[in-house]
């Protein structure tokens, strides 16, 4: 009976482990080590950070300031995403070597590729500066002089707090400025390619499977990290040599089954996990539709245009991607939250938490929190809708506005700061501005602005509309800006600015282009930005309070800080999901899967020919699994933007995967995380294994790793233990 008892307790403790949040690595001890090894994590938190020992934090690096990677050699060798890398792979192409199209790979390190730009930096060690940061902010009571209060104090801490002369100080903020943490920094800057598939692996699927389940890409790439003669940074050099690291990642063999371990360890961007259910109802009812609608006809227009003309499928074949990937995402993250009952759940946990105030007698600091919150967030709806219109519309998805709105801020810099700067301003323009009308096309444009500008002036808030798009005919706006405005072509812009100031002044000020960007951008700037940003102030002011009560007030629980792009760990299993009724996604792709979705020819779904080769032999070497090759797995770790190239590592620290994407129905994580359908999308290490080895032959590469079976080492009998 006691064993029964024991034994429900340890299914009690397993089953309710928590699962969700990004955790500060140097802060893991207790409540968190508890729950990872009730989750099966068999490692300590001094494996995974230690500031005196090398620990798994000194082995996985910030990649390029926006993706994660992992060291996994003694030779500084990292892996991340291919499409992290993606950008110095294709710096790297030309016609003759087409290394986007046929990949590349290093087989001596003499042909490994340098990167001008390229960083990745270490944390060395991470500590707690809260005290010394807010520093004399108590007695101060605008919100204004205390955030440059604590601006001055962040910035005497950064310059005088110890560190090598080739590390940095950088203080990041937690808990919407309840804590202030310090990381040291080491930032290597000599950084080479060394391997990447070609794209028909590396992007398979493209823009059509992402943020999509089942998932069957191949998104990896490999570089080398270079270090002066010390193991320190340095500019690249033909003398540097390579990294030897702290620590790096042995690979696993076994693969993955469900409900295993998975940590996941990297620099997520941002989340808004402790938004009230008012904020929430805003992004769900009025924020997200409003900009899903407008890219929405910005998509549709050029998807026309690019299924009938090869030319302006490349121009538009990147753009496109771009305007996609947070259209599909915010319609995703909507359609979460509403199946999820994101608000509904909000909802209760604020009538806990207004109890709590009550039960506490915290009702003068804490009390009117929520109603502050409503009433803050009913005034700033208009300002915010018309600011998402003004962005998607103005600045990001009409390319002629969006130039225009270039000149209109040059326009502001002569008046505020006279003509050196609006000349050096100008020139920037000019030679800046070339390489993007190589991809300008009028005519699709054109189309686009029509569509928009419909949008803006029938949808946006009525109060700010300019006059010139009061009841406007957007078909003949649209004939007259781009038949009679020089901003459709670079010929024009570069006519438009010629001369002194005073005369680009007045030939801006008679283009219909320009003058139509003034309108709305005045409007925009005058009676929308500033009433947003005040309001917005107060709700950041409001949330940092809200932060502080749940902190001090929710003692039954602990509650992580939201992404920052600062190191953070994840951990969960491996797990399928039910996005909907009658539908159940298994947690593991194959090989299997890319020959089902191959297409011979299409730019998302082409196979190389050696892979269907490989896949018609079963040739998979040790890699594959009873007979298949294992493409990608999900797991419940809780990643967002920034975990591109994550490490996904197992209960005793190996490399089992890649993280680089998250399922659709999940893309609410950013905003309330649900374990039951968010889940991240991790390459199969061993089909990262497959397609160096087997694929590309670069066994110079494999010879540098740790290859292990964690699964396969029959644990040691008791009296050899005790030995």
């Amino acid at each position: 009976m006691k064993f029964l008892k024991l034994f429900l307790l340890l299914f009690v403790l397993q089953t309710q482990a928590q699962q969700g949040g990004m955790w500060i690595p140097s802060l893991l001890k207790g409540m968190n080590e508890t729950e990872m090894k009730n989750l099966g994590m068999k490692m300590s938190v001094q494996d995974i950070y230690d500031v005196n020992q090398s620990s798994m934090k000194d082995a996985v690096p910030h990649f390029n300031g926006g993706c994660t990677s992992e060291v996994i050699s003694p030779k500084g060798l990292i892996l991340t995403n291919h499409h992290c890398g993606y950008s110095q792979i294709q710096s790297h192409s030309t016609v003759e070597k087409d290394y986007l199209t046929d990949g590349f790979w290093a087989y001596k390190m003499e042909d490994e590729l340098p990167n001008e730009g390229l960083t990745v930096t270490f944390i060395v060690k991470i500590e707690d500066v809260t005290v010394s940061v807010l520093e004399g902010t108590a007695a101060l009571s605008s919100e204004a002089a205390k955030q440059k209060k604590i601006q001055e104090n962040i910035s005497a801490l950064s310059n005088s707090l110890p560190k090598e002369n080739w590390q940095e100080n950088k203080i990041r903020t937690f808990f919407e400025g309840n804590q202030y943490m310090l990381f040291v920094t080491e930032t290597f800057t000599d950084v080479r390619l060394v391997g990447a598939p070609p794209t028909s692996i590396g992007k398979f699927g493209s823009d059509t499977d992402n943020w999509v389940w089942p998932r069957h890409t191949g998104d990896f790439s490999l570089f080398r990290i270079y270090a002066d003669k010390n193991n320190h940074p340095a500019a690249y050099s033909k003398a540097n040599v390579p990294y030897t690291p702290k620590h790096f990642l042995p690979i696993s063999l076994d693969g993955v089954a469900e409900d295993d371990f998975t940590l996941v360890f990297g620099y997520p961007g941002k989340t808004n996990e402790y938004l009230p259910s008012v904020a929430i109802e805003q992004i769900v009812n009025e924020l997200n539709p409003a900009k899903i609608e407008i890219r929405d006809k910005a998509l549709k227009v050029a998807d026309g245009f690019m299924r009938k003309d090869n030319a302006i499928k490349i121009q538009y074949a990147s753009k496109y991607a771009s305007i996609a990937n947070y259209w599909k995402k915010w319609i995703g993250e909507t359609q979460g939250l509403q199946k999820s009952n994101a608000v509904a759940v909000k909802k209760e946990s604020e009538k806990a938490f207004q109890q709590k105030i009550a039960k506490a007698g915290k009702e003068k600091e804490y009390g009117t929190l929520l109603s502050d919150f409503d009433k803050n967030y009913t005034e700033i709806a208009p300002y915010a809708v018309a600011r998402d219109y003004f962005t998607e519309v103005v600045l990001r998805n009409t390319e002629l506005l969006s130039t225009g709105y270039r000149l209109y801020q040059l326009e502001q810099v002569y008046n505020a700061r006279g003509e050196q700067a609006f000349n050096d301003r100008k020139n920037n323009l000019i030679t800046g501005l070339a390489d993007f009308y190589k991809n300008f096309n009028a005519t699709v444009d054109e189309k686009v602005f029509e569509q928009l500008i419909e949008l803006y002036a029938t949808k946006s808030p009525k109060q700010f509309l300019p006059k010139g798009l009061v009841n406007v005919n957007a078909k003949n706006l649209a004939s007259e800006v781009y038949t009679k405005s020089q901003l459709k072509n670079y010929a024009g812009l570069k006519q438009l600015l010629s001369g002194d100031a005073r005369t680009v002044m007045a030939n801006l000020n008679n283009d219909p282009g320009f003058l139509l960007v003034k309108e709305l951008a005045d409007k925009y700037s005058k009676e929308v930005a500033p009433k947003y940003d005040e309001l917005n102030l107060t709700i950041t002011a409001l949330q940092r309070t809200y932060m502080k009560a749940q902190l001090e007030l929710n003692t039954e629980s602990r509650i992580f800080p939201d992404a920052n792009s600062t190191l953070r760990v994840t951990y969960g299993k491996v797990k399928g999901y039910e996005p909907k009724d009658a539908t159940v996604y298994t947690p593991v792709t194959y090989l299997d899967g890319v020959m089902e979705k191959y297409i011979p020819g299409d730019y998302e779904f082409d196979v190389p020919a050696k892979l269907i080769d490989l896949y018609k032999t079963k040739d998979y070497g040790p890699y594959g699994e009873n007979g298949k090759m294992p493409v990608c797995f999900i797991g419940t770790n809780h990643t967002t933007g920034g975990n591109s190239g994550s490490p996904a590592i197992d209960a005793n620290g190996n490399l089992i995967g890649l993280n680089f994407d998250r399922v659709w129905e999940g893309t609410m994580s950013d905003i309330y995380y649900d374990p039951s359908i968010c889940r991240n999308i991790m390459v199969d290490i061993r089909y990262v294994l497959f397609i160096m080895d087997k694929y590309a032959g670069a066994k110079n590469l494999i010879s540098e790793l740790k290859l292990v079976h964690p699964k396969k080492i029959k644990p040691l009998k008791k009296k050899n233990l005790q030995k």
